[in-house]
């Protein structure tokens, strides 16, 4: 005999899946714990030891836009989360702060297990190789608000620095090298215009290959959105940093300035790095304004750093250990606070 469903679960929201999942990933994000962390998932507030009194925390809240689109066409969700927390921790790094807990809420019209064990698989994943503790979150079902299948996911960070060590780009002078490290994509901004051109103006399915490359459409925009945690955290710890910036929306054009000082300007050297072949297609097919595209993508600079010209070979052999694939792309002169692309 047939069970017969709540009144609930026939209008979209069953409680025993969603508990029946919430219980599955209690160990997986145990496995995420940190020393601050003094409660269990489940709690309607988790718990953290506050940092001493020359810390201040530094938080941060962010999505990763229709890049979840991709995954739902891919079918492949354990990739997503580690893009959010990553993307995450880039935020807060560029003030120097290390992060110590994550919140995320997760919404969807109704909960498929899989899906949603797949995507905190991944926060799981890059909070334990970022040493980030996934504290707690929201999973909420909503019929009738999000597309059938589909789901949202967004978080905030909590990371902290000690008061002494804040970078706020305030620092930044004329003469400054401009390092450049390399992204592994889209990371999570610019997707609503790449999936526009790639699949509805060029007709590409995801498993066809990026002209030029023998990367799948899938593999280039599911790529993880890269975590410069490690290596910058070593790169503070040798050389002094007077600013950074973390590409996001708005490219070079837009996010460099919210650090720059009135009286400066970032000056890029185009020419210094190859542009990767999935920006050159979305230019190309989608027929893009050259200089837009600055300020849509990251056009494969990731992350950028400020370092004093003494300073600057340090830094980039610091970098090179760790493997971050450094490149000085640029210098700082006097402006009026503008990031200013050249070649």
């Amino acid at each position: 005999m047939t069970e017969k469903k709540s009144a609930y679960a026939e209008a979209g929201v069953d409680i025993d899946v969603m508990m029946n999942s919430l219980s599955r990933i209690k160990k997986n994000v145990k496995t995420t714990n940190t020393p601050g962390v003094v409660s269990e998932i489940g709690a309607f507030g988790g718990l953290f030891e506050s940092p001493g009194r020359d810390s201040l925390l530094v938080a941060s809240a962010d999505g990763v836009g229709t890049k979840l689109k991709v995954a739902h066409m891919a079918g492949k969700h354990d990739t997503i989360g580690q893009c959010l927390i990553n993307h995450c921790t880039n935020d807060i790094l560029v003030q120097g702060a290390t992060p110590l807990f994550f919140l995320d809420y997760l919404g969807a019209a109704a909960l498929e297990p899989s899906v949603f064990e797949d995507a905190v698989g991944g926060l799981c994943k890059a909070c334990r190789e970022n040493g980030c503790a996934l504290l707690g979150g929201e999973t909420a079902e909503m019929p009738g608000l999000y597309p059938a299948g589909e789901y949202d996911l967004v978080g905030t960070i909590i990371g902290q620095v000690e008061k002494k060590n804040v970078i706020t780009g305030e620092s930044i002078k004329t003469g400054d090298v401009l390092i450049g490290l390399p992204s592994t994509g889209l990371h999570t901004n610019g997707y609503s215009l790449a999936r526009k051109v790639i699949f509805e103006m060029a007709q590409k399915t995801l498993s066809d290959l990026v002209p030029g490359t023998q990367t799948t459409f899938e593999q280039a925009l599911l790529a993880v959105h890269r975590s410069y945690l490690k290596p910058v955290v070593a790169l503070m710890e040798k050389v002094q940093v007077h600013g950074m910036a973390h590409i996001t929306g708005g490219g070079l054009v837009d996010n460099v300035p919210r650090i720059l000082p009135k009286d400066v300007d970032a000056v890029f050297d185009r020419s210094t790095w190859e542009t990767p072949a999935l920006f050159k297609f979305i230019e190309e097919a989608g027929n893009v304004d050259h200089e837009e595209m600055y300020r849509v993508f990251n056009m494969g600079i990731g992350y950028v750093i400020f370092v004093r010209p003494a300073d600057a070979d340090a830094a980039m052999e610091l970098l090179k250990e760790q493997n971050a694939s450094p490149t000085i792309i640029g210098h700082v002169e006097k402006g009026g606070g503008l990031s200013r692309l050249e070649n």
